[in-house]
């Protein structure tokens, strides 16, 4: 003879029986927990906009990232879309970003990423480089001494 185990009681079920738990999460707060993510990464930035500004909440929609939930599952599907500096593995850094936008999702939310499709958009040059290239050597204007500036 096989002993049945007692089925578990879910405790919320007799407390508040007549009581649905449900929780939406818009897609403002999944978009901010994904900036922060992406402000953490070296090498990649925003395809378009201040990336600050998202940070603070400034812009209404964050361009550039797009999330869809299936409220069935609870899993969700992001669409991440970057900038990419010249010379960095392309490979490497999705791999990376996938990884960290996973996480804090999945953390921060308690949903099931069941995707992270990432996009690299543009290519950013290096801006040191840049300027040392286009910038134009300044000489430095010869200053009057003190006593002869009251002249003029």
């Amino acid at each position: 003879m096989s002993k049945k185990e007692p089925s578990r009681v879910d405790v919320k079920e007799l407390e508040l029986p007549d009581t649905v738990f449900s929780r939406d999460i818009d897609n403002k707060v999944l978009q901010g927990i994904i900036v922060k993510s992406l402000s953490k990464i070296s090498g990649i930035g925003m395809v378009e906009g201040n990336l600050f500004d998202s940070i603070l909440g400034r812009v209404d929609r964050v361009k550039g990232i797009y999330t869809e939930q299936d409220p069935k599952t609870l899993a969700v599907k992001i669409r991440v879309e970057v900038s990419i500096q010249y010379g960095v593995s392309i490979p490497q850094k999705a791999e990376e970003i996938q990884i960290a936008v996973a996480e804090d999702i999945t953390k921060a939310t308690g949903l099931r990423v069941s995707e992270v499709h990432v996009v690299f958009k543009e290519l950013m040059q290096d801006r040191s480089r840049e300027k040392a290239k286009t910038a134009p050597t300044e000489q430095k204007a010869e200053t009057l001494p003190e006593d002869y500036s009251e002249d003029f």
